[in-house]
């Protein structure tokens, strides 16, 4: 069968399944099947496709049409530019959590602590653009830290970046001039509501600490404090609703100059805070 065909016949079959981009899943997993880039997938459509590479394909739309995640089947997302490992153990990586790299990498800074770090996305993401810093990754996840440490080691980034099993503070020394997180923070009760690719297939514990959704922030905020530098910026990204709350919660533990940030779609999506001090403590002169 021609690529082209197989194309052809994939995108009723996702659309059937209840998947939202049909198309572009398809063509997403053609390329994925054939082994290419998804720049050189149109160049590929007229040739016939080989035995492995018609398997391949079927058994990755038979995943999606399982509502398995297109970044766990192919096993990497893109992300700030650059390409990450996926697994069932981590969270995908989301185009809205790069608003907080964006914020991130407006100020310089030498130190930094991501917690619950997952892909290690966050946390590689901003030391790409800040080349003179190090870094910190923390997960309670064995696995989770497992796939950092590959993302770490594809983009040459083993010299300036580590990883720890923690509970929040719990087994973190130092102190940073910044300290970032996308913890679990989706309440209880939205659960069921969610899409089955993230339901049914995303690690439950990076999702949510259960009750409102909160738990995660007031543990930031109780240790962010005791391991910020004077000066030093805290960067948590929040649910939509979540601004207020997660800004009192900041301000009650002593945090300053906070602010809510919206993501490119205008919702509210990064909570900044800082500690007091001053801000030259930061910047490595």
């Amino acid at each position: 069968m021609k690529a082209g065909d197989a194309l052809r016949r994939a995108i009723p079959r996702l659309q059937e399944a209840g998947i939202e981009d049909a198309a572009r899943d398809a063509r997403v997993l053609l390329a994925h099947a054939l082994g290419i880039g998804h720049d050189r997938l149109t160049l590929k459509l007229p040739d016939e496709m080989t035995e492995p590479q018609t398997r391949a394909y079927e058994e990755a739309l038979a995943a999606r049409c399982a509502r398995q995640p297109v970044a766990q089947i192919t096993g990497r997302r893109p992300f700030w530019g650059l390409s990450f490992r996926v697994t069932r153990d981590t969270l995908d990586p989301r185009p809205e959590t790069e608003t907080l790299v964006a914020e991130a990498l407006t100020r310089p800074f030498r130190k930094m602590l991501d917690l619950g770090t997952g892909t290690g996305c966050i946390l590689l993401s901003c030391l790409r653009g800040m080349a003179q810093a190090r870094g910190l990754g923390t997960d309670i996840s064995d696995a989770a830290l497992q796939v950092a440490m590959g993302n770490t080691r594809d983009l040459g980034l083993e010299a300036r970046a580590r990883f720890r099993k923690s509970d929040w503070f719990a087994a973190v020394t130092g102190t940073y001039d910044l300290i970032v997180s996308n913890p679990p923070y989706i309440a209880a009760e939205e659960m069921p509501g969610l899409a089955p690719e993230v339901r049914d297939w995303e690690p439950q514990q990076a999702l949510t600490p259960g009750g409102d959704g909160l738990d995660a922030y007031r543990a930031i905020a109780r240790g962010a404090g005791g391991r910020l530098l004077p000066g030093g910026r805290l960067l948590v990204e929040i649910g939509p609703a979540q601004g207020q709350a997660v800004a009192a919660l900041f301000a009650a533990a002593g945090l300053e100059r906070i602010r809510i940030l919206p993501d490119m779609d205008g919702r509210d999506r990064v909570v900044a805070a800082e500690k007091a001090g001053a801000e030259d403590r930061c910047s490595g002169t």
